[in-house]
């Protein structure tokens, strides 16, 4: 009760019949819109090209926008192409074929033609039609300022992500079905999903008007062009914004960003080994261990030290392991950008979390968080989780290949620490040492 406006964003390419599904999902909300005493609907549908054969997945998105135009209430219908932001399927399936694919065997379908759009703008465009008049009832083609070939778009991705160019093989008998196969093998996306957006691709989607400037000016600044969508979607990673998928409610994320409700195949990969124990001391000691890291008589004397420099080296195969680790401005109180060793403080939010970024060269990147939590009489839980993502296929494979190094090196490291951490709170104030030389990465 109350709502004027309706957003209506359902689409069910899942399903093997998502044709009548939704249809009669359509059907129902269109008969029920001038019940339920709403003013608009805004519908975001697909671009459906001037007198070509539709794929199921467009005749689909055309027939939805068909029975929700015909509610009596004031539609808007948004056709839109290939939305770029994390959590789009379009711009997940184009991540993860770039990411993990150097070599592209491209059927025909790569080469038609596309017209992309950022997430910002369509939100944008979203907002705006709720305050159009009434009068206004009708479909406007969106889109950004740049139109590609599916392969020149997978292309351009490949330089903004630092990859290398992407090699193109042309297979023009490999259809949209026979595609979703291979693409279901090397990416986390559903197989229905991927043949759906790969039939699409048998129609050139591009604008064929940009009636909406009419109504909606375009967004302050200008349209988003493809290059930026990319990387505003990219910018979670390379910024070492971690904490995306696990947010607390209320952060301010970007809408390129991926979102704690996205599905599991979003945002592409980052893959984590999270490790958690419980220890007989408060959280401010187990926090004075993660501050002392820099110091003297720290960490740089500890056997967890040695077994983190031991596991990243062994990881990339550098031998430096016996390069001593850098000290800290201040021997109890750590700086985020102070390098230690081959880490880097990368954020601190005091007493709770230390994150350090491995400052190396890597196909891809990696951190180590360390965290405290107090759970009171005398008892905190220790987190720690290593996080990688991986740059393409090499970085792919690297986490594959290290599975039982890591499961054995990082479980060792969360036992050192919290034995560490005991044995510190019952002798006192004593200095963190490291019994026994040992050996690096041991």
């Amino acid at each position: 009760d109350g709502q004027q406006v309706l957003y209506y964003l359902v689409h069910s390419m899942l399903k093997s019949d998502f044709v009548d599904l939704d249809a009669r999902a359509a059907k129902i909300v269109a008969d029920e819109a001038g019940h339920a005493g709403l003013v608009r609907i805004v519908y975001v549908g697909g671009i459906i090209p001037d007198q070509q054969q539709l794929s199921d997945h467009l005749a689909s998105r055309a027939e939805v926008g068909r029975l929700l135009g015909e509610s009596g209430v004031p539609t808007v219908e948004l056709r839109a192409a290939a939305i770029i932001g994390a959590g789009s399927a379009s711009f997940e399936m184009l991540r993860y074929l770039t990411e993990r694919l150097p070599l592209m065997i491209t059927p025909r379908w790569l080469r038609t033609r596309v017209q992309p759009i950022a997430i910002r703008d369509v939100l944008y465009y979203l907002t705006k039609a709720a305050e159009l008049p009434s009068e206004v009832s009708r479909a406007f083609d969106i889109g950004g300022p740049d139109t590609f070939t599916y392969t020149g778009m997978i292309r351009k991705y490949a330089a903004i992500a630092g990859l290398q160019r992407r090699v193109a093989v042309p297979a023009p008998v490999l259809s949209p079905w026979l595609s979703s196969h291979w693409v279901n093998l090397i990416t986390p996306l559903p197989r229905a999903l991927a043949s759906s957006l790969m039939e699409s691709l048998e129609n050139d989607v591009i604008c064929t008007e940009h009636d909406i400037a009419e109504h909606i000016p375009d967004p302050p600044g200008g349209l988003t062009h493809y290059e930026d969508a990319v990387e505003l979607a990219l910018a979670r990673v390379r910024d070492g914004e971690l904490q995306t998928r696990w947010s607390r409610p209320g952060d301010d994320e970007a809408p390129s960003r991926p979102l704690p409700t996205d599905p599991d195949w979003a945002g592409g990969s980052l893959h984590e080994h999270v490790s958690e124990r419980r220890v007989p001391a408060d959280a401010e000691t187990l926090w004075e261990m993660f501050e002392s890291i820099g110091a003297d008589h720290g960490w740089s004397a500890a056997p967890v030290a040695w077994a983190i420099r031991g596991w990243i080296g062994r990881l990339v195969g550098a031998g430096r392991a016996d390069r001593a680790l850098g000290h800290s401005r201040h021997p109890h109180r750590l700086h985020a950008g102070e390098a230690l060793d081959w880490w880097r403080v990368e954020h601190i939010d005091r007493p709770y979390l230390l994150r350090l970024r491995a400052d190396i060269p890597l196909p891809g990147r990696l951190w180590l968080e360390l965290s405290a939590c107090d759970e009171g009489d005398g008892v905190s839980c220790y987190r720690q989780r290593a996080v990688f993502a991986p740059h393409g296929l090499v970085g792919e494979a690297l986490w594959a290949a290290s599975a039982l190094f890591r499961d054995v090196v990082l479980g060792g490291i969360a036992r050192d620490i919290t034995a560490a951490v005991e044995e510190h709170h019952q002798a006192g104030p004593a200095v963190f040492s490291r019994p026994g030389a040992g050996t690096p990465g041991g």
